[in-house]
């Protein structure tokens, strides 16, 4: 699996204790293009670095009806972002692999592609849909509460540059993210499993299926031609199935990262409603991927190789990795001396937005976009991961 080395100016110690002080301190500059400019090429993903918030201070515990603090209205842009990103990413799924109706519009479905991803679960293609709606009322309420404080909402509209699945069924538009080039990081699925580990902590896990890591895989059919071999395009739909949770952990743990340095309490309050349901988007996924039925495949356009074993067998299996846990196993939390405790992981604060990102990246989502695609997204991140808690 080939390792993405991040710029200089990015800290080896980038996860912090969730007791560590995020008062202000000395802005470093930065090289914003190099940040990404750099992070194109597949490789294994770097997850957001976040830590739950802890005591709220009492010159904090009215809601804000004026205008937002600076970083407020930085985290809430960059959360527009990542909101956007997704909605993008999940509605390419649920045109082809979805349902299609007023509430979520777009494209006419793929019957060979649907009933593909609905080995994993026969309700797969309601809650691809559920996803895709809940995704787009993310990005639709942030900004428009970003306007009712007077701070500028976000739009990518001119980074729609990408090109559509040539699969019946999906939409011939541009688009901002390409889901046929995909590297799929599934540590998720024993970092959750793990008694022992948190990244927080320097918890390292290794990969459920090694082969999504390496080299580049379609989670969608690119043309109709994907269709034609029963054993290939299940493996696109259980590459999706992976996918899907990869996309969703980032934001369970970026949500409440970022919480920890928003000012206001409705800000906070618009965090963590959010978040939770990014936490449950998770959850359905990491149990629905454990369905994916065990094969092996080759990409007859590019050669690669996909395996995906059977994770109820060696080196599998067992209490910990049956594939019917939905729910975290308790783990070391905040230092070694307390309890183990089943929570969401990783959650330190430092660095959340530009880690949530670096995750995206990794994925290869954004292979073929603009340079200045890249500096606007790093510029949201640096101001994201900038801001501190009860500064104006």
């Amino acid at each position: 699996m080939k390792t993405r080395t991040l710029p200089d100016h990015t800290p080896s110690d980038s996860i912090q204790d969730a007791g560590e002080d995020v008062t202000p301190v000395a802005k470093k500059a930065v090289n914003r293009r190099s940040f990404l400019k750099n992070s194109v090429v597949a490789g294994a993903a770097v997850t957001a670095g976040v830590a739950m918030f802890e005591n709220i201070p009492s010159a904090l515990a009215e809601e804000s009806h004026g205008h937002l603090t600076r970083g407020d209205a930085a985290i809430l842009r960059w959360l527009a972002a990542a909101e956007i990103i997704e909605t993008d990413l999940w509605q390419q799924y649920n045109e082809l692999g979805g349902i299609q109706d007023a509430e979520v519009p777009g494209g006419s479905g793929s019957p060979d592609y649907t009933a593909a991803i609905n080995q994993l679960d026969e309700d797969m293609n309601q809650y691809i849909h559920d996803n895709t709606e809940d995704e787009l009322s993310h990005e639709t309420f942030i900004n428009a509460y970003l306007i009712s404080k007077d701070a500028s909402p976000v739009s990518l509209d001119q980074f729609r540059t990408l090109p559509s699945s040539k699969a019946t069924g999906a939409q011939q538009i541009g688009r901002l993210t390409n889901l046929t080039q995909l590297t799929v990081d599934t540590t998720w699925w024993t970092r959750y499993r793990s008694r022992t580990g948190n990244p927080d902590l320097g918890g390292t896990f290794p990969p459920a299926i090694p082969s999504l890591a390496v080299g580049q895989h379609p989670g969608i059919p690119r043309t109709d031609d994907d269709l034609t071999d029963p054993n290939f395009l299940q493996a696109i739909a259980n590459t999706a199935g992976f996918h899907f949770a990869n996309i969703e952990v980032g934001g369970s743990s970026m949500y409440p990262g970022l919480a920890q340095r928003v000012t206001s309490v409705e800000a906070l309050r618009i965090l963590l409603s959010i978040g939770g349901t990014e936490i449950m988007h998770f959850q359905t996924w990491q149990d629905k991927a454990g369905n994916a039925p065990p094969l092996t495949a080759v990409d007859r356009v590019t050669g690669v190789a996909v395996t995906f074993p059977d994770l109820n067998s060696p080196p599998f299996g067992g209490e910990d990795f049956q594939t019917n846990l939905i729910m975290p196993e308790s783990t070391v939390f905040l230092s070694r001396k307390l309890p183990v405790c089943s929570i969401i992981r990783p959650t330190a604060t430092k660095g959340a937005a530009k880690a949530a990102l670096q995750c995206f990246v990794n994925m290869g989502v954004f292979i073929g976009q603009s340079p200045a695609f890249f500096d606007l997204l790093n510029r949201l991140v640096e101001e994201a991961d900038d801001a501190k808690r009860g500064i104006s």
